[in-house]
């Protein structure tokens, strides 16, 4: 798992390229969290236009940005989410907590 971030304007972007699975969920989960505490931003992006894999870990990775961005009053957004990883955001319910962006064409 990889990833990429930068901050414009208190609004942080994470790129995140790769597989989550349970391998790399912990190490993605503590990056992601890292980087929110560093910026504080008041909006955080998860791009996954790159993301190749995701299993039921991923879920994690999301919840825990959600919980700490809400700490934050700011809010949280997913990108350019391709199907595989779609279908198991959707599998979850995330999309109650929040709105999913699919793949931009």
């Amino acid at each position: 798992m990889r990833y990429t971030s930068f901050v414009q304007d208190k609004h942080l972007t994470i790129a995140l390229a790769g597989e989550i699975d349970h391998h790399a969920a912990r190490e993605i989960m503590r990056a992601v969290a890292d980087k929110i505490d560093a910026y504080l931003p008041s909006l955080c992006c998860l791009d996954f236009r790159e993301v190749s894999f995701m299993d039921s870990s991923g879920i994690a990775v999301v919840l825990n940005a959600i919980r700490r961005m809400r700490e934050l009053g700011g809010n949280l957004e997913l990108t350019n989410v391709p199907p595989q990883p779609m279908r198991v955001l959707k599998t979850a319910g995330i999309e109650k907590l929040m709105e999913l962006g699919g793949e931009h064409k």
